[in-house]
Order: structure tokens, then sequence, then C-alpha cells
């Protein structure tokens, strides 16, 4: 069924009582990603960018038939840096029995008009910090909206890949043992952090990688998270060296990350420590998979995630339109 024919759907902005519909039509819609109504607040209305202005809803009698998430800065990362040149489209969808009628095109003009309207003269799909839905756009599970953005000026700016590995069964390979003996001769220590040393890990976090990661550090211990779920390296001088953890997003305990090196270190093996280290931990909370849904296939860290026995799940890429 399509609406080449017919009264055309109304877009709206999100109003109360959308949710369950809109959830339902999402699920609908994209049943390689579904969103329960617990992600979806936490990732979209209770973020404190939300704007229900910008999460554009496509109504037919009465029934929500699709919708585009666009979302701007009003609340700063870090700093003072609202980004007022960026805008994101973070989703958008169409239920499959109103397709082929131009609605997807509609909502994400209208979306985009919508990022205009505020400044906003470049607009990347989807890679959004800190409450992506996803990293970008799985090109081989929606080919339908790869060819809209495209034909919408959306150009491709980079790959992500999530990851999996079975860890039942895991063991710290031994050469991994021996290299962590040879890295605490030379002064290094890993264990799980105190209190006080979280001062540390968030400057290394903040400094070092992204200011994402130390909200996602916050959150998590805030939120109840124990420790040892973070697993800290640190240098013969006392400075943080490196970190991973796992369950730091919406508390699920099978995903990896975040996980980092200081730049000046790397290469000397501290990664591989920590990764196995962590996977090491979950398992013996009962984990039977480690995950995670965004790195570099061809960086250092993808090299590392595969010859620890991670294999790419799916393949995001991550698109940008200028207006200019």
């Amino acid at each position: 069924m399509s609406t080449t024919a017919g009264p055309r759907p109304v877009l709206r902005p999100f109003r109360p009582g959308d949710g369950p519909p809109l959830l339902a039509a999402w699920c609908r819609s994209a049943p390689e990603d579904p969103i329960s109504a617990a992600r979806f607040r936490t990732q979209v209305l209770l973020d404190p960018n939300f704007d229900p202005e910008g999460l554009r809803v496509a109504v037919l009698g009465g029934q929500v038939v699709g919708a585009a998430y666009a979302v701007r800065r009003r609340t700063p990362l870090a700093g003072t840096d609202l980004e007022p040149e960026n805008g994101w489209i973070l989703f958008f969808f169409v239920d499959p029995a109103h397709r082929r009628g131009g609605l997807g095109r509609r909502l994400l003009t209208d979306a985009l008009r919508w990022l205009h309207g505020h400044g906003r003269t470049r607009v990347c799909f989807a890679a959004y910090a800190p409450h992506y839905v996803l990293p970008g756009l799985d090109r081989a599970a929606y080919p339908e909206a790869a060819r809209l953005l495209a034909s919408l000026g959306f150009r491709p700016r980079y790959e992500a890949v999530a990851m999996h590995r079975g860890l039942v069964g895991h063991r710290v390979p031994e050469a991994v043992r021996q290299h962590q003996e040879t890295l605490v001769a030379r002064g290094f220590r890993f264990g799980t952090p105190s209190d006080d040393e979280l001062v540390d890990l968030l400057r290394l976090a903040t400094g070092e990688f992204t200011p994402d990661w130390a909200r996602a550090v916050r959150q998590c211990l805030a939120g109840g998270a124990p420790l040892d779920r973070i697993v800290l390296a640190r240098a013969p001088d006392g400075r943080a060296a490196g970190f991973a953890l796992h369950g730091a997003y919406d508390g699920m305990v099978e995903r990896f990350g975040p996980f980092g090196v200081r730049g000046a270190l790397r290469g000397a093996g501290l990664g591989k420590v920590l990764l196995h280290r962590t996977l090491e931990r979950m398992r013996a909370l009962g984990a039977h998979g480690a995950w995670f849904l965004w790195t570099g296939e061809d960086t250092p860290a993808g090299h590392l995630y595969r010859r620890s026995g991670f294999t790419t799940t799916r393949t995001f890429t991550v698109l940008e339109r200028d207006a200019g």
C-alpha cells in the first residue's frame, strides 16, 4: 500500500500522547532496530537538548505513520560550546504501509527546514553525543534511506563498525598475562580505581578523548554501578594511563566501553591488558558476550579488537550535509 492517492499525512511537532503510537510505528518500520519506551525516554525525551518542535511527526487519520527527529545544542556537551553551525538528524522512519508516496522526503525536508531556521548550516546523520540512537546509517539494512539521504545532499563522512565477541570459555591469554607482569615490573599498575582516583580518570577521559566519555563514567557510577566495572591503568609516574569499563550505557552489562590509553603510552600493550581484564570481569558476572557500537575498523583499536576475537556485526556510515 502507498499514499500516492488520497489525503496526505499532516506533519506537526511531537505532542503528549504521541509516544506509544510513534514507538509502535518505529518498530514496524525498523525491525532491525526496535526501541523500548525506556530507551526512547532516555535517549530522546530526557535529552536536555530535546525540543518537541524538532521531532516532526506524520499523522494520517489520527495514526502516527512516520517521524523525523532533528536536534540542536541548547546545552553544551562541555564548556560553553553550543556548536551554533551544527545540527543533527538522529532518526527518521515511515510506516511500511505508507511508503513510496514521498513521505520520507517530506519529513526530512521539514526537519532540515527546522534546523536551518535555527541557523544550522551543517547537518550530520546521526553521530550526536551523548544521545545518539545509532552511530550512523546502516546502508545494508536501509538501502532506501541511503538513497533518499543522498538525494538530499548527505555525503559520507566516515564509517564506524559495531563488533561482538562471545565470552563463553573466555580466558585471559597467557601472552597477555605475561605482558601484564612485564608492565607491572616496569612500574605500571592495573586495578579498580578508588573514589579519589576517579578524579584522574575523568581528567584523562575529558582531556585525552572526549567529554562524552567522562559523562558516561559519571552517569554509570552515579546510577549505582560498582567501581569494579572499571579497570584503571596507572603509569610509573602515578598518572592515569588508560582505562576500560563495561555497563556504562543504560546498565547493559555486556556492552563494552569506553576504552582508551593515553596517546603518549600507546604501543606499549596497555590496551590489550585493559581489554582482556575487563572481559574477564564481564565473564565473572555471567556475561555470555561483549559488544559495542562504535569504532573505526581500520584503526589501532579496531585491529586490537579483531586480534582479541571480536568480529564486525554492522557497519554504519556517518553522513553530513552542508547547506552551503
